[in-house]
């Protein structure tokens, strides 16, 4: 049986601009972009994936897997895959965010850990906001929920038809405003109990100069600043449940799967 090369070349494009999409958002998503995951499983995850949604995609005709056209195709794939991606990556520095914060601000900023995300040395505060944050993130389905969303985007995007609009880009810009704003709404109210704390501190230093203000008021706002944490732990995932349906919406936009 003769194969023709026209034939090949199509099926290995029909595979190849699946694939970059999926490892696009693979390379970005929470969990799955962790320097923790070996490349050749997350490799792996993305063949398999491709493998599932190449039958539900129509063929892309391509004449020549190395020409300008193709290469164009599976850069716009890929910055497809990015953008999804990246989005539950902010979602998850938020929380890093406000940990710094409240880390900062009540004296726990010394201890500091390797966060295995990004190989960079966080505050143990931020690192524990980190976990939490991602095990929400299992827990809720979010993994499901993006795997869905990437393969509905083929109808909804599909490969060398649907383009990925610029006012997404805007759109992702003003989700790192949203990210600061939301890292605020979950450390104030750690920030005002310490304002309270240090106001308390400063009457003190005025009523008695001769107490050591200084070494004594370090250690109770430590103190304060873990009992706020942690009465404070009930609001976590409520701001993480808000969060992530702020997220998903704005990847729904993108990817134009909006129901």
């Amino acid at each position: 049986m003769e194969v023709l090369s026209s034939t090949i070349i199509q099926a290995m494009a029909d595979m190849l601009l699946p694939f970059m999409r999926v490892s696009g958002l693979f390379a970005a998503m929470v969990g799955f972009s962790a320097k923790s995951i070996p490349p050749p499983v997350r490799a792996l995850l993305t063949l398999f994936l491709s493998v599932l949604v190449m039958p539900l995609i129509q063929p892309v005709p391509v004449d020549d897997l190395v020409s300008p056209g193709t290469w164009v195709l599976m850069i716009q794939q890929l910055l497809i895959g990015l953008a999804a991606g990246f989005v539950t990556m902010m979602l998850l520095n938020t929380f890093v965010l406000a940990g710094q914060v409240v880390a900062m601000q009540t004296g726990l900023g010394f201890a500091s850990i390797v966060d295995p995300v990004n190989g960079i040395n966080v505050p143990a505060v931020g690192q524990f906001y980190l976990i939490l944050a991602t095990l929400l993130f299992w827990v809720m389905d979010g993994h499901l929920a993006m795997i869905q969303m990437i393969v509905l985007s083929f109808e909804a995007l599909p490969v060398g038809q649907g383009l990925f609009a610029i006012s997404n880009f805007q759109a992702l810009a003003h989700w790192g405003s949203f990210m600061f704003i939301a890292a605020l709404t979950l450390s104030l109210a750690p920030i005002v109990s310490l304002l309270i704390i240090n106001l308390s501190f400063g009457v003190m230093t005025k009523a008695a100069p001769q107490l050591n203000i200084f070494t004594l008021g370090f250690a109770i706002a430590q103190i304060i600043g873990l009992i706020v944490v942690w009465i404070t732990m009930d609001n976590f995932a409520i701001h993480f449940e808000h969060d992530w349906l702020e997220a998903q919406q704005l990847i729904c936009s993108m990817l134009q799967v909006c129901r």
